[in-house]
């Protein structure tokens, strides 16, 4: 019996001929995305900035900064299509690897208070809570505060 390889989904940097395909994700994932300014500004900070692509098709990416020991991951997202198969969990191990790589000892995060998705995978990595930016982030019909949650790496 012959074993078959699945292709794998790589990493990628993040270049600015991504940013297209980035932004359709982002704008059909959230209600508040990002600006192509937001990820163009992070690509000349010289930011880690990832995608995570199977062929040519862009599964997800993530946003992360690191500096004085400690990572901030900024933004990671997945694809409609592709969330709930292990892509979440898969880009937030490489920014961890890559912030631990960086010399971050901890890593944090901001999450909406609402997203029960982001949280559970937050949670199944043991990141803890350990603030609240109240009215942190737009909402329809208002503002929804962000969680702050950390993890030592």
């Amino acid at each position: 019996m012959s074993a078959v390889l699945k292709d794998a989904p790589r990493l990628e940097r993040m270049l600015d001929s991504d940013l297209s395909e980035v932004l359709a994700i982002e704008n059909a994932i959230y209600t508040h995305p990002w600006t192509r300014g937001n990820f163009s500004d992070s690509l000349r900070a010289v930011y880690e900035c990832w995608t995570w692509r199977l062929d040519d098709e862009l599964l997800g990416y993530f946003v992360l900064l690191v500096a004085a020991g400690e990572g901030h991951l900024l933004n990671l997202s997945v694809a409609v299509a592709h969330q709930r198969c292990g892509h979440g969990s898969a880009l937030l191990k490489e920014a961890m690897r890559l912030a631990r790589s960086r010399g971050a000892q901890h890593i944090f995060l901001e999450v909406r208070s609402g997203n029960l998705g982001a949280k559970a995978l937050y949670r199944h990595f043991d990141f803890r809570q350990v603030a609240v930016r109240p009215d942190y982030y737009p909402a329809h019909g208002g503002r929804e505060d962000a969680l702050v949650l950390s993890l030592a790496l």
